[in-house]
């Protein structure tokens, strides 16, 4: 499994104190994305300006602590990470076999408290989906709590139900056109996997990260609002996570443009009527 971040933190990514696992790759480009760097399948090398030696590429790509990246599209070799390890440029991922991810989760599991587990998340976690069941299906034999962060549209999401303890999916946008705009593709397989998981998983936090200029509109919070009360039930949770650019500085890093402005911030009053509408439609708010 290509894996490019894993660590501890508490109940952001699921119930307790929590081992996440970040799995490279994405079928979406959210514009705001806080992990750019597990985007893309192959990985993306990352720099840091720093730290960056012109040394550790033979090609030339690096001159005066600055990477030239049109020279990395048919780099086959890739010296500057295969034969160097320095802080200053790395390959976004490492390759994890399920075998050590396993043995790496028991080894840890003294450190889950409060309910706690793993959890497995992104890029897109589905991009892997082999991998994913087969790990997440050891593991809850072993007794771990799993859980799986995702952005919902592999159409085969429904075989992951019986080996993910708390399922957290994401719900950007109701509106398909909107969707496809916004992020690149489809929320058609998005919606209906979010219906089954409501009608089918016993855990299902719904997520709306939400964004000014894309997904705050007065329309846009009706339509979630009367989806929320179409799936809402006693295990349904949901929350709203109001836009922050953290990932700004990584999407330097790898290369990228960030485009996002000052319009996405969205003002904490907004957040409040949004969370008091839900709790409003006697739907259950959950802050994590």
């Amino acid at each position: 499994m290509r894996i490019f971040q894993k660590g501890f933190n508490y109940s952001q990514d699921g119930f307790g104190n929590r081992l996440v696992y970040h799995l490279q790759g994405c079928n979406m480009h959210c514009p705001w994305c806080s992990n750019p760097e597990g985007m893309k399948q192959e990985g993306v090398l990352m720099t840091d300006e720093e730290w960056l030696l012109d040394s550790v590429c033979p090609k030339h790509a690096i001159k005066e602590g600055k990477l030239d990246r049109t020279f990395c599209a048919g780099c086959q070799e890739k010296e500057c990470v295969t034969q160097h390890r320095t802080k200053g440029i790395r390959l976004s991922y490492e390759e994890m076999s399920v075998e050590s991810i396993v043995d790496e989760v028991l080894a840890n599991s003294p450190m889950f408290y409060d309910k706690g587990g793993v959890t497995f998340t992104g890029g897109e976690a589905t991009i892997q989906l082999g991998e994913l069941l087969s790990v997440c299906k050891l593991l809850r034999e072993c007794g771990i709590h799993t859980a799986l962060e995702t952005n919902g549209s592999h159409p085969k999401l429904k075989r992951a139900f019986p080996f993910v303890s708390q399922l957290i999916m994401d719900c950007k946008l109701c509106d398909e056109e909107k969707h496809k705009k916004a992020v690149g593709i489809s929320n058609a397989a998005v919606m209906e996997n979010i219906r089954l998981a409501a009608a089918e998983h016993p855990c299902v936090h719904i997520r709306v990260p939400l964004i000014g200029g894309i997904n705050d509109s007065k329309e846009d919070i009706r339509e979630f609002l009367d989806f929320f009360q179409e799936i809402g039930g006693g295990n349904v949770t949901f929350e709203i996570l109001a836009y922050h650019e953290f990932g700004r500085k990584k999407w330097e890093q790898c290369g990228f443009s960030y485009q996002m402005t000052d319009r996405a911030h969205v003002n904490a009053a907004a957040v409040r009527r949004f969370q008091d509408e839900i709790v409003r439609l006697g739907l259950k708010y959950m802050r994590t």
